[in-house]
């Protein structure tokens, strides 16, 4: 058998791989968008709920908003009882020392970053705390640029400028919004502590792609999963310390008996809001896997007025015009961003299909080598 040969079967069994992984990755990224759904919408209107009700630790729930990381160990486990009933080796299911390093720090980020949007909803609604979080869109934009040389077309270029717009949109008059018995100076501190999250959230975003890139071995969904609970576990940790020097162990069970709702109410929202947070970690993680860091961001940010929406039903917030027009940007952005993917991948399949035409006649015309 000749080289030619070897190389033609070669590349067949590639592109019959590929053809085998696109259609489970295209699944991946349909669950992964659900998780982050609910956990976006979910989890800010769990945690306003505490506050509005007599809540105030604010390194507390930084530490609910990671404590719940342990869930990861589920599709961990059936990733790995898969592997071991295919004969596969067990060896995408170790960490090295660089990832282990790599997670430790995004950890730190990660509890910062919790306590920072914490922070804020203390003192926002939910409505204007998602608007600015939604300005994250254009720090991802940056950050991709600069860490991982994001390539843009026309369509990102004009999601991310939509996206950007409705937030600056809603964000002139979000003053207008502040919560009775808050005063300017809370409310401001909590607008800019917002802010301040959505840029660090949107550094980290290219940082985990880059940290998928860099790493010594082949990315798979099962390594995802174990980098982010290390991210959670070292997360939990810094919560933990943080927490410990605060004192807030000692004040839950009284802050439990004087909550508006009651006590057990008091734990139920928190347990849920728990696992809400941890559902759009894992989602968001997931959705960067199988996409890129910029769709993560974008997709992200569409949530955005699903959450008004929400805080409208439940919080009785205000739906000014200002935000229906954010709205329809955000929506417009999302299908700019969709239309110009989809546009790049019709293009990238007609290019395969053509140079598998030319290997095809390069083929016929040379003919069969003769030994």
């Amino acid at each position: 058998m000749d080289s030619e040969t070897l190389e033609g079967m070669e590349k067949a069994n590639h592109n019959q791989q590929q053809k085998k992984t696109i259609p489970i990755k295209r699944w991946l990224l349909i669950l992964n968008c659900i998780l982050t759904t609910i956990g976006q919408v979910g989890g800010p209107l769990l945690l306003r709920l505490y506050f509005l009700h007599g809540g105030k630790r604010k390194w507390f729930t930084s530490w609910i908003q990671t404590i719940a990381f342990p869930i990861i160990l589920f599709p961990i486990s059936i990733s790995y009882i898969w592997s071991k009933a295919d004969g596969k080796a067990s060896s995408k299911f170790l960490v090295g020392r660089k990832l282990l390093a790599a997670s430790a720090v995004m950890g730190f980020f990660f509890a910062l970053d919790s306590y920072l949007y914490a922070f804020g909803l203390s003192y926002l609604p939910v409505s204007t705390s998602a608007l600015l979080l939604s300005t994250q869109m254009a720090f991802t934009a940056l950050f991709a640029f600069l860490i991982v040389k994001q390539k843009f077309t026309f369509y990102s270029i004009n999601a991310v400028i939509l996206m950007s717009l409705g937030a600056v949109v809603l964000g002139v008059h979000a003053s207008s919004d502040r919560p009775p018995g808050v005063s300017n100076g809370r409310y401001y501190m909590g607008f800019f502590m917002t802010l301040a999250a959505a840029a660090l959230f949107g550094l980290e975003l290219p940082l985990i792609e880059t940290i998928y890139s860099k790493a010594c071995k082949a990315i798979t969904f099962p390594l995802v999963m174990q980098v982010q609970f290390l991210v959670g576990l070292f997360a939990t940790i810094f919560c933990t310390i943080a927490m410990i020097i605060n004192k807030d162990f000692q004040a839950i069970s009284r802050e439990a008996q004087e909550y508006g709702l009651g006590e057990s109410k008091y734990y139920m929202i928190l347990v849920w809001t728990a696992i809400a947070m941890q559902l759009l970690v894992i989602g968001n993680m997931g959705v960067i896997f199988c996409s890129t860091s910029l769709f993560s961001g974008i997709f992200m940010s569409l949530l955005v007025p699903v959450q008004e929406i929400f805080a409208v039903i439940f919080f009785h917030e205000k739906f000014t015009a200002e935000k229906g027009l954010a709205l329809a940007m955000c929506l417009w952005g999302f299908a700019s961003y969709f239309y110009g993917e989809h546009r790049k991948s019709k293009e990238e399949k007609a290019a395969t299909i053509e140079t598998g035409l030319k290997e095809k006649v390069d083929m016929i015309e040379t003919g069969p080598n003769v030994a």
